[in-house]
């Protein structure tokens, strides 16, 4: 019987993109490098903060001002994190739909700890039972730790909770717990990306109102 579902959280429940993007510019242009296009900052979304900002400089993190520019994007992105973001769209009647269920629902992200549970406070309020983000205390995804922290918080076994997200790296998070993952088509990978990754179409959804049928089909299953 499935009672938990753990969310990620970019291109997940949030559409984080324009206020990443514009963070990483802001960021870029103070230290003199090139500006990206958010198509660009979409595909390097997705392990974390210290990864992406590797992956828009040259030479990665082994140029000079990394830690620079590392340290301007958070000092901006802390301030500006609410500017564009917003739950996409049907996801905030999905949650309550499943909070009228009684299932119960927590975030794992790679985004730092701070804006995950500033982020989930501002736009779902008490929906979000527990939220943990990128930190020095647990690994960051794929591997598993931040999950087994809030399913422990929630105190629900693997077997009772359902992983889901938008990208390769959330498949990977859910094969290390071991864990059921459910990848939505609305975030920052397309469906064949998805399926590339190893993603189930039968567990796959396109809209925010799929989700609760198929947690019926799924626990039927079981």
């Amino acid at each position: 019987m499935i009672t938990t579902i753990v969310f990620d959280l970019d291109g997940t429940l949030l559409d984080t993109l324009e206020d990443l993007t514009d963070s990483v510019n802001y960021a870029l242009k103070k230290l003199g490098f090139p500006q990206r296009t958010i198509d660009e900052i979409r595909s390097f979304v997705g392990n974390g903060i210290a990864n992406l900002i590797a992956r828009v400089l040259p030479d990665g993190n082994e140029n000079p001002r990394y830690d620079e520019v590392l340290k301007t994007f958070r000092e901006y992105y802390a301030l500006h994190c609410k500017d564009k973001t917003r739950p996409y769209d049907g996801i905030l009647q999905m949650l309550d739909s499943l909070q009228r269920d009684a299932y119960q629902m927590a975030v794992v992200s790679n985004k730092f700890d701070a804006a995950v549970k500033e982020l989930c406070e501002l736009y779902f309020g008490d929906r979000i039972r527990a939220a943990v983000g990128e930190s020095e205390k647990v690994r960051k995804k794929p591997a598993p730790d931040a999950v087994y922290q809030v399913l422990e918080e929630l105190s629900v076994s693997p077997e009772q909770a359902v992983y889901v997200g938008d990208s390769d790296v959330d498949l990977a998070t859910a094969a290390n717990v071991p864990m059921t993952c459910i990848s939505v088509t609305w975030g920052f990978r397309s469906r064949e990306q998805l399926l590339a990754a190893g993603a189930k179409a039968e567990r796959m959804i396109n809209a925010p109102h799929q989700l609760p049928a198929l947690l019926l089909e799924l626990s039927r299953e079981a």
